[in-house]
């Protein structure tokens, strides 16, 4: 049972997020019933339904709304998770099962857009859990250091166009801390939807970033996610990128056990980066198309796709460049999720051609 200090933050919470206008899925799918089932509820690490919903209850313009502070929160307090999970992935039963992991044949993916007129740059990532650790707001500072110091050996270990250098963020100089903000690399400390789900404790203790040498193969090191494995490069070659993501993805895998589950396949710390974990981006001008920023998205979904800012959730379009990805990560392989991406990119510039 949860004590008296935290079943009174939860009541609070609960109510902050009746009176509050929201179209987060946690507001839709979180009632006074569900709310009573789960509110007494604790996993073995001893995190609690507040820590799953207190960012979404802080922040009433989220999403999705609710995170996973370690890997039994999924089950302990499915009659939350399974709706919501359902909702975002379009379709996912609790008798559904996700398939095993397949990279699928790396030759279908090609240029998207060969001429270079509409892809600025193409970016595939995915993230990945250490087993045996809990997820961000549960993780003692000793377990940051423990785990950093576990992938930093793996890093080391990268060679060929993989190999490069580890940058942790304690004690970082002004300098390397420039030249990773200037090449778009650092993530900082200050996203408010992370914070409220405490999940910037003892920051910057075992977070840092790794790159290779050409700056085209990244890992973020507990920003999010445990690490988020990242390939990217200007223009639209969607199968060089995607390659080199596998290969980094593969070698990495090798070093050390990730969570996964037979439902879910790969555990984060955020529902909609569950199965998969695949986000397959490009940053592209459409500006015919973005003109009606409703008929952009409108045909995004169409086929499965995402709209974003140019920075990503919660930002803005900056001269016109919207980041387009994979909305689906859960309940198909690897290949299909960016399959589905590259398709839908081509459908887009198609129809902006056509206009």
């Amino acid at each position: 049972m949860v004590d008296a200090a935290t079943a009174e933050k939860l009541d609070a919470a609960f109510k902050k997020l009746q009176g509050q206008e929201s179209k987060s899925l946690l507001k839709k799918y979180l009632s006074a019933e569900i709310y009573d089932k789960l509110k007494g509820l604790k996993t073995g690490l001893g995190a609690t339904l507040l820590d799953v919903i207190q960012s979404g209850c802080e922040n009433p313009d989220s999403g999705v709304g609710i995170y996973a502070p370690d890997a039994e929160a999924y089950t302990l307090f499915a009659g939350l998770f399974d709706p919501i999970i359902d909702d975002y992935h379009q379709g996912f039963k609790t008798s559904d099962r996700h398939p095993p992991c397949d990279f699928g044949d790396l030759s279908t993916f090609v240029n998207v857009d060969p001429e270079g007129a509409f892809v600025v740059s193409t970016r595939v990532r995915c993230g990945r859990s250490i087993e045996g650790y809990p997820f961000n707001p549960c993780l003692t500072e000793s377990q940051y250091k423990e785990m950093e110091g576990k992938v930093k050996t793996i890093f080391e270990g990268l060679t060929g166009e993989l190999k490069g250098s580890y940058y942790p963020l304690a004690g970082m100089t002004k300098e390397v801390q420039q030249k990773l903000i200037d090449d778009h690399f650092l993530f900082k400390e200050g996203d408010r939807f992370l914070q409220a789900a405490n999940a910037c404790r003892y920051w910057p203790a075992g977070r840092g970033i790794f790159h290779n040498d050409n700056k085209t193969f990244l890992v973020w090191c507990n920003e999010e996610d445990h690490l988020r494995i990242i390939s990217m490069q200007m223009g639209g070659d969607l199968g060089q990128v995607y390659r080199r993501m596998v290969a980094g993805a593969n070698e990495i895998e090798k070093a050390g056990k990730f969570s996964r589950n037979e439902r879910f396949g790969f555990l984060t710390f955020c529902p909609t980066n569950l199965g998969t974990t695949i986000r397959a981006s490009v940053h592209i001008k459409l500006p015919k198309l973005a003109a009606n920023k409703e008929k952009l998205e409108e045909t995004a979904a169409k086929f499965n796709l995402q709209v974003r800012g140019t920075r990503g959730e919660h930002t803005e379009a900056e001269g016109g460049v919207y980041d387009i990805s994979n909305k689906r990560r859960l309940g198909l392989t690897e290949f299909q999720a960016v399959k589905e991406m590259q398709d839908g990119i081509l459908e887009l510039i198609k129809i902006e051609k056509s206009l």
